[in-house]
């Protein structure tokens, strides 16, 4: 069996080239290979020492690490042209998908989100603005209230017995959020310690929460826990008393948009000892999730789990569920709000994932505008929807689209992969090898070493305040000072190049009507 052609082609200015053999040492994939024992033998000078570097196209993924940390910016990858003739249905893609299980047998793993040209519905989105009878608010010299409270509300305030400004209501617990943004979960193991100690401290610093994915919490990350949500998967990686005590939240995983319908695996090859201990699992084992929770079959077993852990954590944090964007989210969500859960997570088709079967990733799920108009619909419609929160996710990638996921219904979203690339990612689409380029997805040591915590704290904490700040002068265009005013109205939503039924779904009306 041929291999396939090469996807990238690494040319490098040998003119310029000093021969440091920087490249040689940042790439973990192979494309720069130093023949050191050549050199040797053939007594050439150190000048001489750049042409004893091999480079290995058809190992390339375009992480750029090279491109970036080369000092004298030498390095340029190039997108090979189409190396196949073109076909409307046996694409490149296909082909080489095709080539590669002929080789190989298997399963195509792939990360990130769905690949597939599908069109992207928060583009199709746009937002009306103040103008003459209801004036704009200047956010630079009005408050603007971002803050946003997660979790059950009562369906009445009550004032004390002397008539007295003092609610006598009975509040559950609410995660209280100062933006509307947290960070998704994405677990020890997939990701570095190093990862999740930035992340981490990065909600801490702008007031919002992180999800520890389904790998349990490693005990240095114990300090920043009251801003962090647990996650309770399938598999129950790392859940311990402990563990559900020093959260400010519980999450029950279902499903995620990455993978709907299956578990998690996170190759044995990436638990070391300190995962191990974390996730209570041998050293070198597979970490595979069952797609279903075992104690999971019904929404009365849902219920059970989440009084259960409800129980474990005397009832003071709020609990979670959350699901893939499936095309009955509506009831699916009414039913788990009715269980108890205190807020129900959306995630759409084109989430990310470390890990997944590429059919699964790319083939299964719907777009996440869709599942939040209709869960909010729904729950409105039902009278019930102050008895839960709604948080979305599945590959927000701007402040714009922030406002329109609000807009639809949504109370707070979940970033996951615009998170990591303000770490550094360069979505290589490379997680599952554990090879990341910029220490991010990789257990490996010295990888590990490039990722600095404290830099990369203070470059997720920035985004978030920048897409932040951009919130509030969405808000104040829109004539709102607070984001709970925003919070489902899809009034203030038009749609353009949607057809009428997809307008319908979202509960928008077209430009110009």
């Amino acid at each position: 069996m041929s291999s396939f052609p090469p996807e990238f082609r690494v040319t490098v200015d040998m003119q310029r080239c000093t021969g440091c053999l920087r490249c040689t040492l940042e790439c973990p994939f192979g494309v720069h290979v130093y023949l050191k024992e050549e050199f040797k033998e053939s007594g050439e000078n150190k000048e001489r020492r750049k042409h004893f570097i091999v480079r290995n196209h058809e190992n390339c993924v375009a992480c750029q690490r090279c491109v970036y940390t080369c000092p004298v910016k030498v390095i340029n990858i190039e997108k090979r042209s189409q190396a196949f003739s073109p076909h409307p249905i046996w694409t490149q893609k296909t082909i080489k998908d095709i080539k590669l299980q002929a080789n190989t047998g298997g399963v195509i793993l792939a990360s990130m989100g769905n690949e597939k040209p599908y069109r992207n519905l928060f583009d199709h989105l746009v937002i009306d603005a103040c103008q003459v009878t209801n004036p704009a608010i200047d956010p630079l010299r009005e408050p603007m209230e971002l803050r946003t409270y997660i979790g059950r509300k009562p369906g009445k305030l009550e004032l004390d017995a002397n008539g007295n400004p003092r609610l006598a209501t009975d509040i559950p617990p609410n995660l209280k959020l100062e933006t509307p943004i947290m960070i998704a979960h994405m677990s020890y193991g997939a990701i570095s310690l190093e990862a999740h100690k930035a992340l981490a401290k990065a909600a801490k610093m702008r007031g919002t929460f992180m999800g520890t994915g389904e790998g349990g919490l490693h005990k240095d990350l114990y300090p920043y826990a009251d801003h962090i949500i647990a996650q309770v998967a399938s598999g129950r990686f790392g859940v311990h008393e402990e563990y559900l005590k020093v959260a400010s939240a519980i999450e029950i995983k279902i499903g995620q948009g990455g993978k709907p319908g299956i578990g998690g695996h996170l190759p044995g090859k990436k638990i070391n000892a300190p995962i191990s201990e974390t996730r209570m699992i041998p050293v070198g084992s597979d970490a595979l999730s069952p797609a279903p929770h075992h104690d999971i079959y019904s929404i009365e077993d849902l219920s059970r789990l989440i009084y259960a852990l409800k129980e474990a954590s005397r009832y003071k944090k709020p609990v979670f569920v959350k699901i893939a964007a499936v095309h009955n989210s509506a009831p699916i969500a009414t039913g788990i709000i009715r269980a108890g859960a205190d807020a129900v997570v959306l995630d759409g088709f084109t989430g990310g994932t470390g890990a997944a079967p590429q059919v699964i990733r790319d083939n299964l799920g719907i777009p996440i505008e869709t599942a939040i108009a209709s869960v909010d619909h729904r729950l409105r419609e039902e009278g019930i929807r102050h008895w839960g929160s709604i948080i979305a996710s599945g590959s927000i990638r701007n402040s714009g689209d922030v406002a329109k996921a609000i807009a639809l219904g949504a109370d707070a979203i979940y970033i996951g992969t615009g998170a990591l690339i303000s770490l550094g990612c360069t979505v290589c689409k490379q997680c599952y090898t554990g090879k990341c380029a910029w220490g991010i997805a990789t257990q490996d040591p010295n990888l590990r070493k490039r990722l600095d915590p404290e830099k990369g704290a203070i470059a997720v904490a920035n985004l978030i305040k920048g897409w932040s700040h951009e919130l509030q002068e969405i808000l104040g265009a829109l004539g709102l000072n607070s984001l709970e005013s925003l919070r489902g109205n899809r009034d203030r939503l038009r749609g353009v190049g949607l057809n009428q039924v997809e307008l319908d779904v979202l509960g928008v009306l077209p430009a110009g009507k």
